[in-house]
């Protein structure tokens, strides 16, 4: 309850009752099951050195908001899990949402550059970026997952832009 705005608190609250039992967290209001939407493209990153016409599987994968996610998923509580996210404390759903902007841009980026690997027909950069790519996406999941579970961690915007940099 630490960090919580005073006018935030009491639906915070109700809402935390509601998601009691459920695979949402009562810490937060948010559900890991919509990191499964970034597995996904993790998944087919991690063919690509093998089987570079994965990338366009990769191409197909469009970024989902948390709703959209949940709407075309198969969760259990996913009508309860797009209604309790209007009612995430600020504290944990801004540095969510900045989290998973960070994803969609080093995923975006990891797509271009990978295009532009398979082009030049370098099999070990191509291999190399895939590895690199793959370990800056799991270090955000691993921050959006934190958040989700109650830590207000970000990964800084630098070491995103660093990222990006050298690729």
């Amino acid at each position: 309850m630490d960090g919580i705005p005073p006018d935030e608190l009491a639906d915070f609250g109700r809402w935390r009752d509601r998601v009691r039992g459920t695979n949402i967290s009562e810490k937060t209001l948010l559900a890991t099951d919509y990191l499964n939407h970034f597995n996904e493209i993790v998944m087919l990153i991690e063919m690509i050195p093998d089987m570079p016409d994965m990338l366009e599987e990769c191409r197909i994968w469009q970024p989902k908001s948390y709703a959209e996610h949940f709407r075309d998923s198969g969760f259990s509580d996913k009508e309860l899990a797009i209604e309790a996210y209007g009612h995430v404390p600020s504290k944990f759903r801004r540095p969510f949402e900045d989290t998973i902007a960070q994803a969609h841009q080093v995923i975006a980026h990891t797509l271009e550059r990978i295009g532009t690997d398979i082009d030049s027909g370098d099999p070990d950069k191509l291999r190399m970026d895939c590895q690199t790519s793959v370990a800056m996406i799991h270090r955000i999941i691993q921050v959006a997952n934190g958040i989700i579970h109650g830590t207000a961690h970000v990964m800084e915007q630098g070491e995103i832009d660093l990222y990006l940099q050298n690729g």
